[in-house]
Parts: structure tokens; sequence; C-alpha cells
């Protein structure tokens, strides 16, 4: 008995190995998210505003600065073709004149206004009018080409009116005739404000009663302002 019990209690029989049981596949029920991409913001030039300018002020050279909007290049130098403020973008290195875009406002005799010589005859000069004293950053309704004829230059005789404007003078003018648009400088505020030599178009300095430019010596003369040199504001 005894044997037959070790014999049936031989080698056990090995059990087949259970295959592991793989993980059923899930997918996932949302793709994985992407962080969108921020749009690019560009960065708004950084503008230095400068003095207000009539058309044809010099603002500045082409050795300095870039053209822009409101200007124009002649001969390597930078003039202003708006009535405005002067504008510089030190980054692209560009000049540009910003327009005046106030409420308009009717010109009335008495008024002082603003202007740039743009022709010179015997009996009269012609002004582009700007601008309003008191009303410089407000657009003009009614504007027109002013006129200062000989006998409103001055209160004593004037002998030769190139002696008195040259063509690219700013000048200060009262309003005397708002339909014919007759303007006059005769008063002592009244006249040029600001000249530029006719030999080298460089600005022109007072000295004494006379204007001399600073860089090729030469003396004009000008029907002048107390105000000269002063700016305009």
């Amino acid at each position: 008995m005894g044997k037959l019990r070790i014999e049936s209690l031989g080698k056990p029989k090995s059990e087949p190995l259970e295959k592991p049981r793989s993980e059923p596949s899930v997918k996932p029920r949302f793709a994985p998210s992407v962080k969108p991409k921020e749009p690019e913001v560009k960065e708004e030039p950084v503008l230095e505003i400068g003095e207000f300018v009539l058309p044809g002020e010099f603002v500045g050279t082409s050795e300095e600065f870039r053209a822009g909007e409101g200007t124009t290049l002649i001969s390597g130098d930078i003039f202003s073709t708006l009535t405005g403020r002067v504008a510089v973008d030190r980054k692209s290195r560009a000049v540009s004149v910003q327009p005046v875009t106030s409420t308009p406002n009717m010109i009335k005799d008495g008024d002082i206004v603003y202007g740039r010589v743009s022709g010179v005859r015997e009996s009269g000069a012609a002004v582009e009018i700007a601008a309003v004293e008191g009303r410089i950053e407000r657009s003009i309704v009614n504007l027109s080409l002013g006129d200062i004829h000989v006998s409103n230059v001055r209160d004593s005789y004037v002998k030769r009116l190139a002696n008195e404007f040259v063509v690219g003078d700013l000048v200060q003018a009262k309003v005397v005739d708002v339909g014919k648009m007759r303007l006059s400088t005769n008063g002592e505020s009244l006249g040029v404000m600001k000249a530029y030599c006719s030999n080298c178009r460089e600005e022109l300095v007072q000295d004494g009663k006379k204007l001399k430019c600073p860089h090729c010596n030469k003396t004009e003369t000008r029907k002048l302002s107390t105000e000269y040199g002063k700016g305009i504001y």
C-alpha cells in the first residue's frame, strides 16, 4: 500500500501556463489639446511730436531722415507739404507731418493769419494761408490765396516789394477784406516770421533790422515781424 501511494504521488503534472491578459486598448475620447499660437503683435512706432509747421517749411535732411507722409524731398532737404505737427519715428528714421483734423473754421475780417509767400510782383505778394491765430490746429473752410497789396505792407513808402518779401517766407498778417482775401502786414507784430537765404536756402537769423545767413553770410532785408524766429503757436 505504501509503495503504491508513493508512486501515485510522483511528479505532479504541469499545468499549462495562462497567457497574460492584454489590457484592452482604449482610444482617448478627445485629441490632446494644442496651445494655439498667439498672433504676432506689431509694435506701434513711437513718434516724437514736434513743432507746428506750414507748407514749405524745412523739417530735416535726407542724411538724418527718410521723407514720410506730408513731406517732400528737394535736393537732399525735406520740406513740409501740409499744415500740421512734425512727427519723427527714430526707429525707422522717418520724418512726417501729421495734418490737423479738428473742427473747421471760417476766416473773417480782423483775423490774424499765418501763411507762406508763393509769389511776389510789383503791386503785391501772394500768400498761401495755412492757419488762423488762436485756431492753429483747425482746418479752414473758406481757404483761398491771400494778397498783400504794396500799400498794406507797412506805414511807410515801399520802393521795391522784393526787399520786403521773398517766395518761401512765412508771414503773419491781418485780414482786412475777407471777400477779396486782402491781407496787411502794417503793424509791429505783423510781417515775416521766418525766412530762408535766397542764395543757399539756409534759415536766416535776425541781425538788428536785417537778416543774415549763418552759412554764406549773405545779408537780406524783409518786412520783419517782432515775432521773427519765435515760431508759430
